[in-house]
C-alpha cells in the first residue's frame, strides 16, 4: 500500500536525522524534533523523494506537523486515494 511506503520513508528520515522514535500522529514542532532548518530539509526531502512540488499554501506549517499529515499531503499533491 502506498499510505504505508510514505509513512514508512518519512518515519524512517525523521528517525535517521533526530535519533527519535514518534507516532504518527505525533505533533514534531511540539515535541522540539523539528527546527526551522529542519523544516526546510523536509520540504525538499518529500519532494525528491515522492516527486511533487511543495508550493504556496502547501508550505503551511500543518502540512509537516506529524508523519500522518505529510503523508497526507504527498498522497494529495500525487492524486493518491491511499494517503
Amino acid at each position: 500500500m502506498a499510505d504505508d511506503r510514505i509513512r514508512n520513508e518519512l518515519r524512517t528520515f525523521v528517525r535517521d536525522r533526530t535519533g527519535i522514535e514518534t507516532a504518527d500522529g505525533k505533533d514534531l514542532f511540539g515535541q522540539g524534533l523539528i527546527s526551522s532548518m529542519f523544516a526546510m530539509e523536509l520540504v525538499v526531502y518529500v519532494e525528491e523523494t515522492f516527486e511533487v512540488e511543495i508550493v504556496g499554501r502547501d508550505l503551511a506549517l500543518d502540512n509537516f506537523r506529524s508523519i500522518d499529515a505529510m503523508a497526507t499531503l504527498v498522497g494529495r499533491l500525487r492524486g493518491d486515494d491511499a494517503a
